[in-house]
């Protein structure tokens, strides 16, 4: 094991907090901390600064997929060259000797440990945050498209029970929704574009009653067409795509009523299936 005490103390700290010290070391840093104030003010700033990057790193990985990038990986081709053939071109090896992985492991250290202690000393963008939002007031209070897209995710996870009233009771879902949402409406006929009506089922979008025709293919994909009715209407009626992690959404307005069709993000056609809705429903 790397000897820590040729390291700067900030080196040694950093590798105390990411556990890659020894037993004996361990306990040789924790010495010093509970007798040198300055040791512990750079450990409590590099602990903060590591926990800094911790949060922004999980806000990143949490941020959804851009569509245009989920599309353009499904739509890419597969190279024509064989495996075998790229499998007969010589292979260039990299070994780096001993003394040039020393080398490289302590700039990489050193490295982390400036970014650490300079983030460390930083004001937490979380306070900044907190501070910003206390002084914007929110501009939309209308939460049914999160809604609707729980309740996507859900019937994904449950597909033996996707709907409340099947496709052949289509009398029965036509009456249904139309007392219980309001809004006058057609069953579209998505067959040709491989998707088969399963049925409707009535859900929650922001405390209103919202239709929901549910449709799968053979591929074992789920979309679904939800609906209600705005007594205010949006300012375009255009069609607008979203993404929602694993959940594409494209939503529009027609005649008082709110459209969205919700799908697997990775479909590329889903504003094309959209504008075939929009004239059938």
């Amino acid at each position: 094991m790397l000897d820590l005490r040729k390291l700067p103390l900030e080196a040694q700290l950093t590798a105390l907090l990411d556990g890659e010290v020894s037993p004996e070391q361990r306990h040789e840093l924790e010495q010093r901390l509970a007798s040198d104030e300055n040791a512990r003010r750079l450990h409590e700033q590099l602990r903060h600064g590591a926990d800094f990057g911790r949060r922004r790193l999980d806000d990143i990985l949490k941020e959804p997929v851009p569509l245009a990038l989920v599309r353009s990986i499904k739509s890419t081709q597969l190279p024509k060259t064989s495996i075998a053939q790229r499998a007969t071109r010589p292979q260039v090896k990299l070994a780096p000797s001993g003394p040039q992985a020393l080398a490289a492991a302590l700039i990489l250290f050193a490295v982390g440990c400036g970014i650490g202690y300079f983030v460390g000393t930083a004001p937490d963008a979380d306070e900044i945050a907190t501070t910003a939002t206390t002084n914007t007031a929110p501009t939309n209070t209308n939460d049914w498209l999160g809604d609707v897209t729980a309740y996507q995710r859900l019937l994904i996870r449950q597909p033996r029970h996707l709907v409340e009233v099947p496709a052949s009771q289509a009398e029965e879902i036509s009456s249904w929704l139309t007392t219980a949402i309001g809004v006058p409406f057609r069953v579209p006929d998505l067959s040709a574009e491989a998707w088969t009506f399963q049925g409707a089922r009535v859900i929650l979008g922001d405390s209103r009653p919202v239709g929901q025709l549910v449709y799968s293919n053979t591929d074992g994909d789920i979309i679904s067409i939800c609906f209600r009715k705005d007594a205010q209407p949006p300012e375009t009626d255009d069609f607008k795509e979203t993404i929602k992690d694993e959940i594409g959404l494209v939503t529009w307005h027609n005649a008082g009523t709110s459209y969205v069709l919700a799908g697997p993000s990775a479909e590329a056609t889903l504003g094309q299936l959209a504008i075939k809705i929009a004239t059938a429903i």
